[in-house]
This record gives structure tokens, sequence and C-alpha cells, in this order.
């Protein structure tokens, strides 16, 4: 029986990665390394201490990957606040209505820093449909990595089988199979080159998995 429905957040709820690309490119100019876009590509799903982390022993920097990731977080903060592009993604809003409208318990299960994805429930007025928010960056282990999404389906207070994920990465479909847990995968334009043979459903408009729709795969 379906309960609970657990949400990633960029390229799922909300288009912030042009946000975060700008913020990362603006963040490398600052310490002066040049990141391939292929390279840049591989990072999708992880938390933004993982990624300093790989940059600092990759390019052998003396920068403490907490400098970077301050460094990046604040220019994300002020692209937040301050570019107009930021938008919730086509469809989901409604999708999120219906599924909090026939009884379903909703989780937000982010790589994204807490900070991020408080904000981007704040702007889009979401909290009243979630009953808890999970960040990535809080926990040992970052996506693919099933841990967050584990401690997600206990934050709903269902088993895993009586949920699914929805992903729109590679690391983050990965960690939702890990765990054991049905994943829908979103096609997003803006999630290049990902991989998603392992989802058990792929799709590219959020109308297809209205509640009336997904509900009879889990009855």
């Amino acid at each position: 029986m379906l309960k609970a429905v657990l949400f990633d957040m960029d390229g799922v709820i909300v288009d912030t990665e042009p946000l975060h690309h700008k913020a990362y490119k603006m963040m490398f100019d600052d310490v002066g390394i040049t990141v391939t876009d292929s390279m840049y590509r591989s990072f999708t799903g992880q938390s933004t201490r993982s990624i300093c982390e790989f940059l600092c022993k990759h390019f052998e920097l003396s920068t403490l990957p907490i400098v970077l990731e301050k460094g990046k977080r604040a220019h994300f903060t002020k692209l937040f606040f301050e570019d107009p592009d930021l938008q919730l993604l086509n469809g989901v809003e409604d999708l999120i209505k219906n599924y909090h409208a026939n009884g379903l318990t909703l989780v937000v299960a982010s790589s994204a820093s807490m900070f991020t994805i408080n904000n981007v429930m704040k702007r889009f007025n979401l909290d009243p449909y979630f009953k808890a928010k999970l960040s990535g960056a809080d926990l040992k282990a970052s996506k693919p990595h099933p841990e967050i999404f584990i401690n997600a389906a206990k934050a709903a207070g269902v088993s895993t089988t009586e949920c699914f994920v929805i992903e729109d990465s590679t690391n983050g479909i990965i960690a939702a199979k890990e765990a054991n847990i049905y994943c829908i995968a979103y096609k997003s334009v803006h999630s290049k080159d990902q991989d998603y043979t392992r989802a058990d459903m792929l799709i590219s408009d959020y109308d297809t998995i209205k509640f009336n729709k997904i509900k009879p795969l889990f009855d």
C-alpha cells in the first residue's frame, strides 16, 4: 500500500541547477581551478561537501574543503535571492498538492544543504505539504549511499515498500535502489548524461504519476 513519497529537490521540485552551476563556476575561479564539463556532470546528486573534498584532493589544493564549501554557498545564496530565473519545475506544485490531498506523507530528501532546502520551501510556500526535510549534507555519506532514503522512509513513518522516490540523477537513483525503494526517474532537461537504467519508471511529465495513476502499482 502506498503511504509516502520521497522527493529529491534539485531537478525534481525546483530547477536550482543553473544557479548552482553559476555558483560553482564562481568558486572555481576563486581558487583558480578549471573543471571540465564531464567532471562537473559527474558531481550531480552529490553534496557540496563531498564535491569540495574531491576538488581539494584532485587539484591538490592547499585550501580546506570547508573554505570552498563556504565560498560556493555564499555565491549561491546571493544568486538565490537575486536571480529571477529560479522557478518550480512544470507540474510539480500540482503533483505535490495532489499527493497531499490524497493523504500521502511527503518528505524531501536532498543532497542540498538544509539552508537551501528551507529557502526553497519558504520561497515557494511548500512547507505545509511536507512532513520532514532531510539534507544529505548532514549525513556521513552522500548519494549514491542509500542512507538518506532509508532515513527519509523512517521520517515518513513507513516501510521501504510503502513509498517511492522521485529522482533525476544517477547517484540518486542508485541510492534509492540500494535502499530497496521503488524509484521513479524524472528526466529533467537540466540533468545531462544521467543513467536511468536502474530506475523502475522513467517519466518526463508529472501528470503521468498523479495519485490515481500511481496508486495501483502499490495495491
